[in-house]
């Protein structure tokens, strides 16, 4: 599939066929080109627990599972996603590089850093396994983890405390699914977002 295409058709699958598998080879591809993915000093301070026995999905959902409430339809869906894959981001890989003397820093101050790139690195990485996805013919989901259960999830699946559970990634055969409400509010174009120069100046569009 071209690239523009696979871009094009890549969106958040909220239902899956629960009977079909990830086949390994598919599995494969996903991971494979999410290592691929950008990282600041080539730190790749990533990880990726991916989760295909039906009893580890259990666990997750349970761990995550709001006591209160009952999941609605769209997290009925997801629960059906044969494969979830929970991406982890590690600061102190990159704190430590910096330290390194091809960088130049000589102390792993946090406060060196404009924003978390640990975790915008794996953020860019979840995207490459979205659209190897839909690149294989699958969809897939990046949802969050309410904060509250990170606890339940590192406990549940032996994730060290100096890992951060950025969000998750859900993979399979697509099943008839709801379009967002959200989507009616319209995709901004090229012009709103983007600016010529100095911000204000909309950017040329097509």
């Amino acid at each position: 599939m071209e690239f523009t295409e696979v871009v094009r058709r890549r969106r958040m699958v909220r239902n899956y066929d629960s009977d079909r598998p990830v086949p390994p080879e598919v599995l494969e591809q996903v991971l494979g080109n999410a290592v691929r993915a950008p990282s600041a000093g080539f730190s790749q301070g990533w990880d990726f627990v991916v989760l295909t026995d039906p009893a580890d999905r259990a666990a997750f959902w349970e761990a995550t599972a709001d006591p209160d409430s009952e999941p609605d339809s769209w997290l009925r869906g997801i629960q059906h996603a044969p494969c979830l894959i929970l991406c982890c981001s590690h600061k102190g890989a990159y704190l430590t590089r910096y330290a390194e003397s091809d960088k130049g820093w000589t102390d792993q101050d946090e406060a060196r850093w404009p924003v978390p790139y640990w975790d915008i690195d794996t953020g860019m990485a979840a995207l490459l396994m979205l659209l190897t996805a839909v690149d294989e013919g699958l969809g897939g989901l990046f949802f969050g983890v309410p904060p509250v259960a990170h606890p339940a999830v590192h406990a549940a699946f032996g994730i060290p405390d100096d890992r951060n559970l950025v969000g998750v990634v859900s993979v399979g055969y697509r099943a008839p699914d709801r379009k967002s409400p959200s989507l009616k509010r319209g995709r901004r174009e090229v012009p709103q977002v983007a600016h010529a120069g100095r911000f204000g100046t909309p950017f040329p569009g097509r």
